[in-house]
């Protein structure tokens, strides 16, 4: 990449469909604003129905040919996650993007979602794990589809504790809890690129990161917020990582995008490195068979027609 990646980069996506979660705000709305200006037909899935359709509204007074749908999604309720799923099923015949995109950071008080999960772990990891396994017979029905999932630096304060996944027996840290939840977004990527090439499907596995992009996931984050303004990044900025692994030709299965910047804090995309701890294959296989006995959906990957 000679020349910084921008989103006027972005090969025409006409003819492809696009499901961006979270896309009502910060680096999801850019994300979904850019692959509608390039020509996709992207649904927003979104919590709030109203703030959804605003978005679109935002998006399409910019860019009236943009193909846009709203669809409520809500990743705290594993029977959102299964009814979101199954209208995409009945609804359409190709996936070729999913943008596991939502997620929730750092909220001060231990939380819990509809199903009884801590609520970073449930919804940046759980809700996403069972989203995904849902349409995956969808994606692997289309060349050239593409999983990526929104991770953070912030993997690399994580632990994944296997015995207290929820933080019911230890006191609650909203740090280590956002870096668990952002670490198992990368060890789920990196298993599923594994299982994906095992049967030689034609869908890839990324994942990407936004360095320090001032949105309003940061709403509980204390200091990091009120040091947005000098020196985080804007949300176009910041949703560049995510675009680039859906959509650049030379863009990687298995592979990690982020700023390329001192620190992965700002800049434009490129690969960057991991953890040791992402890399940890007998961890993420566990993950994969917690994350089924937890949700009670199978992630089951297969090639269809093969």
């Amino acid at each position: 990449m000679a020349r910084k990646w921008k989103a006027d980069r972005i090969p025409d996506q006409a003819g492809r469909l696009a499901i961006v979660t979270g896309a009502n705000s910060g680096i999801g709305f850019d994300t979904a604003q850019e692959l509608g200006k390039a020509g996709a037909t992207v649904i927003l899935a979104c919590r709030s129905d109203e703030k959804g359709k605003e978005a679109a509204g935002r998006t399409l007074a910019k860019h009236p040919q943009a193909r846009l749908s709203v669809e409520t999604l809500d990743l705290a309720s594993l029977a959102s996650v299964r009814a979101f799923a199954a209208a995409i099923c009945r609804e359409h015949r190709r996936l070729d993007l999913l943008i596991n995109n939502a997620g929730v950071m750092m909220p001060p008080e231990r939380t819990l979602t509809e199903d009884g999960f801590e609520l970073q772990f449930g919804i940046n990891h759980l809700g996403h794990f069972a989203l995904t396994a849902l349409l995956l017979d969808l994606m692997v029905g289309t060349d050239g589809s593409r999983v990526v999932t929104v991770s953070s630096s912030a993997h690399r304060w994580g632990d994944i504790d296997f015995d207290d996944l929820n933080w019911e027996r230890r006191t609650y840290r909203r740090m280590p809890s956002y870096g668990q939840s952002k670490l198992a977004n990368l060890l789920f990527t990196f298993e599923l690129q594994r299982r994906l090439e095992q049967v030689g499907a034609p869908t890839a596995a990324l994942a990407a990161h936004p360095g320090w992009t001032g949105t309003n996931l940061q709403r509980h984050s204390g200091a990091i917020r009120r040091l947005n303004p000098v020196f985080s990044m804007k949300p176009w900025q910041g949703a560049l990582p995510t675009l680039y692994a859906a959509t650049a030709s030379d863009a990687e299965g298995g592979a990690y995008y982020g700023p390329d910047g001192l620190m992965g804090l700002r800049g434009y995309p490129t690969r960057v490195a991991t953890s040791d701890a992402a890399l940890d294959f007998e961890a993420a296989e566990r993950l994969w068979r917690v994350s089924e006995e937890l949700t009670g959906v199978r992630c089951t990957v297969r090639r269809l027609g093969g």
